[in-house]
């Protein structure tokens, strides 16, 4: 029985298990529902964000695509006014805002898809969703509740099976209790079997025999009962395990894939349009982006610069070329490398040569330079730190605020080494540009110079001229001078008006000197010369001679005398208190205010100063025009004259003011028309930028000839005047000057003459000649006849009256210069009244002057005299026969005297 007992209690514990199994399964169940549910509502919340996510990317698109829009719009009509299309950075433009446009186009695409395609898309996978669910919602309760319904069947034929296993064990334990029970009976009816009598024991034992027949039929039939639902049970079992493992394993997957039911595909294909749409943008975007790149790649420079100039053709195009344009009929265009100006030229061939070795040195080296500077200026442009990749500008963005300051100072650092260097840079362009000009202009008077040097040897060694005489002049010493002032350390105010110089001697032979030779010697004023030199011509000058008759004299001496000449003035050129006043005149800043400023103050300076000053400037001025051969600017010049010129009282602030004293004689070196007056408002002598010997002081030198001497003219021909200057432009050609008197021959067409120039025969153009009539012809003859009377007087020794002929030609010529003033022409220092001009001892002053240039002619037969020599003038010399040394220079050019009023 209590075997029984505990296999009830044991029954009792397997059911509460399956109560609770059960219990737990059913709220399982239950939470299956409610997550199936969860999840359709965060289904449908994603569509739903997704929905209005795509939306309002739309609405961005769309706004972003109308900007594109505008913006391209806008700079597209831009572009199209400044019609600049053929250059490469303009093809850059284009490309970027046809991408631009392309880029809004697909954005505005994109946008509408999103608006409308996707979100109606996404609205009806809501719906589907949704419905989708509540019919898998419905099939899920279904199995739930088959499962349940197999459980609680199973639950059931456990109970049945416990109930009939309980009754066959109460029917066993009943069985083995009647066994005890008959076993008891059975020793207690041997112990009493004596005693009892036979009838008794029978009807107990059957009576126990019934029992226990009736014990195991009840028996068996409870353990068949049992052992059905056992069987019952184990297949209620088997089943629900069945079906549960099914449930779980299968059934619940396929109610989740029936709520998902093109929920995927739905999500699926809204995003697939929504990227094809992004792709396109993408590929539209990396199609225009290879297309920008390779428009970059084409950048050119040169090819911009050369599309900018054929574009602007009309502001760009190399103007005509300056022609020259002859002066009255003159038909010369080309230099003239004549005997006259041949040393003239050679000298001036040689410093370009000098000067344009130095400059294309200096021009390499400046080229050298920038292109250095360029490459470390690019270099420094494309930078990493000035201008940074899209990796540094990603890093830079990922920094927090002030992490990157060390950064920023870098790249200040970096910009301001950059704007330094474009300083440097434009520095050396503009160095390069200036000197690659004079390069050029330089070169182009250095051909020009040597074509014509090649073209007068070529003429020099033709056979047919070699017997003609070359006529070379030497200007010869200035006769000494009767007065004895003092040039040097004085007043110049004094000096003029008690020598009657306008200009005073120093002054005028130096300019001419450096006219002559100097106007292209490269650091003229500025290269210090021979101090003894210097001194040696400052004593002549002194002693009342001029020291340059010799064209040997060093260039830069000579510009040293007139400096010192200058610097020792006392008072200086400008007088003392005008000091002040100019010095005020430079803080003007318009050059023509302070050139009239300047001319007010200089209009109430003494007549004498102002022609000194008027003739001064305008030669540092034309000094100045040769700036790119002598290195000699306006400045420059202002920097060797403005302390000598300009200089106040007070020496202590010479040094501080001295920027101010140059940068104002500059001004007046380059505005000298403006601030002085002109001839017709103060007569005086004025500055002539072409100067020549001169002729009254100007001697004939021959250069023997390798051919015959000429024969005289003979009685067929006739004498001519030149109208205009004229240079030969083929060796058989001639060259004369205006006024020159020539001899012509015959002639040899409609055009040309053939005749005689200077002793040179050739061929003489007939527009630029005039032929003489008798009666002028008489004329000139009377005045060679009396010029021929004074041939005698060569007989005299030069020798012992030298000294006497330089001192009354030097009084002849300054009594005749005073004479020849007119009365307008008069200084306003006291010399109007003069003292009469005795004309006997002017007449014998001549005779004297005749006999010292006769006596530097050579000896000629009396028979050669008698014969007159052409010439254009009646103050001339009579030319002396051609021997084997011809006399190549006569005085035709001008009168050696000045009428005498």
């Amino acid at each position: 029985m209590m075997t029984s007992h505990v296999k009830l209690r044991r029954e009792k514990g397997s059911l509460a298990e399956y109560e609770s199994q059960m219990k737990d399964l059913r709220a399982q169940l239950t939470d299956q529902i409610k997550i199936l549910d969860s999840q359709v509502e965060v289904k449908q919340q994603q569509l739903s964000d997704l929905s209005e996510f795509l939306r309002r990317r739309g609405d961005i698109e769309a706004e972003y695509a109308r900007a594109l829009d505008k913006l391209t719009e806008r700079f597209t009509h831009k572009t199209k006014k400044k019609e600049q299309w053929g250059q490469s950075v303009c093809q850059v433009w284009s490309v970027l805002l046809t991408q631009t446009r392309l880029e809004s186009r697909e954005h505005a695409a994109l946008g509408d898809t999103c608006c409308n395609t996707l979100t109606q898309g996404l609205a009806h996978s809501t719906e589907d969703t949704h419905r989708l669910h509540k019919r898998s919602k419905e099939v899920g309760i279904q199995m739930q509740d088959e499962l349940l319904k197999v459980t609680t069947e199973m639950q059931t034929a456990m109970k049945t099976y416990n109930q009939y296993h309980t009754d066959c064990l109460i029917a066993e334990g009943k069985l083995k209790e009647a066994e005890r029970l008959e076993e008891r009976q059975t020793g207690k009816s041997a112990e009493l079997g004596l005693g009892q009598s036979g009838g008794q024991r029978r009807s107990s034992v059957k009576k126990m025999e019934r029992l226990m027949e009736k014990r195991h039929g009840r028996v068996q039939e409870n353990q068949l009962k049992c052992t059905k639902a056992r069987n019952d049970y184990l297949l209620n079992l088997a089943a629900a395990n069945a079906a549960m493992n099914k449930y779980y394993l299968q059934d619940i997957s396929t109610l989740i894939d029936c709520c998902d039911l093109g929920f995927h595909l739905s999500v699926e294909r809204v995003m697939k349009c929504y990227m094809a749409s992004r792709w396109r943008i993408q590929k539209t975007e990396e199609t225009g982006l290879k297309q920008l790149e390779a428009a970059v790649t084409s950048l050119d420079q040169g090819g911009d610069r050369d599309a900018l100039l054929q574009q602007h053709d009309a502001a760009f195009c190399l103007p005509f070329k300056f022609n020259y344009h002859p002066h009255e009929g003159d038909q010369v265009c080309e230099v003239s490398a004549e005997s006259q100006v041949r040393y003239e030229l050679e000298t001036r061939f040689q410093q370009l040569q000098s000067r344009l070795a130095a400059v294309t040195l200096e021009t390499e080296e400046v080229s050298k330079t920038l292109k250095a500077t360029l490459t470390a200026l690019l270099d420094n442009m494309c930078d990493s730190d000035c201008n940074p990749s899209p990796d540094v500008l990603s890093s830079l963005s990922n920094e927090p605020p002030g992490g990157n300051t060390a950064q920023k100072l870098a790249i200040a650092k970096r910009r301001a080494n950059q704007q330094e260097t474009e300083t440097y840079y434009f520095t050396k362009v503009k160095d390069f540009l200036i000197s690659s000009s004079l390069n050029v202009k330089l070169q182009a008077k250095h051909d020009l110079l040597q074509d014509a040097i090649q073209k007068a040897e070529a003429v020099d060694s033709d056979p047919s001229r070699m017997h003609c005489a070359r006529s070379l002049r030497v200007r010869k010493s200035r006769p000494v001078s009767q007065f004895c002032h003092t040039l040097f350390t004085t007043d110049i105010i004094s000096y003029i008006q008690s020598s009657g110089q306008q200009i005073p001697v120093v002054v005028e032979s130096c300019i001419r000197f450096i006219n002559l030779h100097g106007l292209h010697h490269e650091g003229i004023f500025r290269v210090p010369g021979s101090q003894r030199e210097v001194n040696h011509i400052r004593d002549a000058f002194e002693r009342g001679e001029d020291p340059l008759s010799d064209s040997e004299c060093d260039l830069d001496s000579v510009a040293g005398v007139l400096k010192l000449y200058f610097r020792g003035l006392e008072p200086p050129l400008f007088p003392y208190d005008s000091y002040s006043q100019l010095l005020e005149c430079g803080q003007i800043e318009g050059v023509t205010e302070k050139a009239l400023q300047i001319k007010a103050i200089v209009s109430t300076f003494p007549r004498p100063l102002l022609i000194v000053m008027r003739y001064l400037f305008a030669f540092l001025n034309h000094v100045s025009q040769y700036s790119d051969e002598n290195m000699m600017l306006p400045y420059n010049l202002a920097v060797c004259f403005g302390p000598s010129l300009l200089r106040g009282l007070d020496s202590d602030d010479a040094v501080a003011r001295q920027p101010q004293v140059n940068d104002l004689v500059k001004t007046m070196i380059l505005q000298h028309d403006i601030i002085f007056p002109s001839q017709s408002e103060l007569p005086g002598p004025v500055y002539e930028k072409h100067m020549t010997l001169e002729q009254e002081y100007c001697e004939p030198i021959t250069e023997e000839g390798d051919g015959e001497t000429e024969p005289l003219p003979s009685e067929d021909e006739w004498e001519a005047v030149a109208m205009f200057d004229y240079v030969a432009r083929s060796p058989a050609e001639l060259s004369f000057k205006q006024g020159e008197l020539l001899i012509v021959y015959s002639k040899a067409s409609c055009d040309w003459w053939r005749g005689e120039a200077g002793g040179v025969k050739g061929l003489i153009p007939h527009k630029y000649i005039s032929m003489l009539d008798g009666s002028e012809r008489g004329k000139r003859e009377e005045g060679g006849g009396g010029g021929g009377s004074t041939g005698n007087l060569t007989a005299e020794d030069p020798q012992t009256e030298n000294t006497t002929r330089s001192q009354e030609r030097r009084h002849t010529l300054d009594t005749v210069r005073q004479g020849s003033f007119k009365t307008t022409d008069r200084l306003p220092f006291g010399q109007a009244d003069r003292p009469a001009v005795d004309k006997d001892m002017i007449s014998r002053q001549m005779n004297s002057v005749f006999k010292e240039l006769l006596s530097r002619q050579p000896a000629v037969p009396p028979s050669t005299l008698a014969t007159p020599a052409p010439s254009s003038s009646s103050s001339s010399l009579p030319q002396a026969a051609p021997t084997a040394k011809k006399v190549g220079f006569s005085l035709r050019g001008r009168a050696l005297f000045r009428p005498v009023d």
